[in-house]
């Protein structure tokens, strides 16, 4: 509470004798759809599942040309990565 007596929600609107039940109704509305989207946006945070699929499609699209193969830089990548455990794993039973 302020020093008058007031709350900073009450100081920053018209108090509610002084609405109209229009902009009473009208205030109601924007709230419910103010709660429905902040509802909607931790319904979307808390889904795990769907944001997993979410980040295994955006990570296949980056992985993957528009028509659907590999793209060759990570092709080569994977190919030297096994080359090189190939190495290491010959080396490993020659010594």
């Amino acid at each position: 509470m302020s020093t008058n007596g007031t709350t900073p929600a009450q100081t920053s609107a018209q108090t509610p004798a002084a609405q109209t039940p229009e902009e009473i109704e009208a205030d109601i509305a924007r709230q419910r759809e103010e709660l429905a989207a902040t509802v909607g946006q931790l319904q979307a945070k808390l889904d795990v599942k769907a944001r997993a699929q979410d980040k295994a499609a955006e990570l296949k699209d980056r992985a993957t040309t528009s028509t659907g193969s590999p793209r060759p830089e990570l092709v080569g990548g994977a190919v030297a990565v096994l080359a090189v455990v190939a190495l290491l794993v010959w080396r490993r039973r020659t010594h």
